[in-house]
């Protein structure tokens, strides 16, 4: 009987991403592609579950709940407790 593996529910995480140097496809298992080339870090965003090497991604879901800006530095945030100086929108 084979062992199944334990899943996270962790929302943020990171993992290798590979892309293709002929194609331009990306793919987190390097064998499925023709020619792999540089592996970088993906971030799946919590928000669209899209994968991404960005990781300041911002998708339409992300920004509707965007909620607070810093007053210091001007980032935006969904979190009060993430900006050192949060004002509302």
């Amino acid at each position: 009987m084979a062992k199944t593996k334990k899943t996270t529910t962790k929302k943020t995480k990171s993992r290798k991403i590979y892309t293709c140097n002929t194609c331009g496809r990306t793919t987190t298992v390097k064998k499925h592609l023709c020619n792999p080339g540089k592996i970088e870090e993906a971030y799946t965003c919590e928000y669209c579950g899209i994968s991404s090497t960005n990781p300041l991604h911002l998708c339409k879901p992300k920004v509707d709940d965007i909620k607070y800006y810093c007053d210091n530095c001007g980032r935006v945030s969904v979190s009060r407790s993430l900006l050192c100086k949060p004002k509302s929108i």
